[in-house]
């Protein structure tokens, strides 16, 4: 899957991208997203509490 990614990337971009930091890419996107959605959830309850 990783392979056909980073050859659909070269594809639209002519970069040859390596899977190795496409892998890395994809992990440290995959952790930014999953702390953001655990600050929102989190903030969001005491903004909640806040208003109420």
């Amino acid at each position: 899957m990783m392979a056909a990614l980073a050859q659909a990337i070269f594809r639209a971009t002519r970069t040859k991208v390596d899977v190795e930091t496409l892998k890395l890419l994809v992990i440290f996107s995959g952790a930014g997203l999953l702390l953001s959605i655990v600050v929102a959830m989190i903030c969001g309850e005491a903004l909640h509490a806040a208003l109420i």
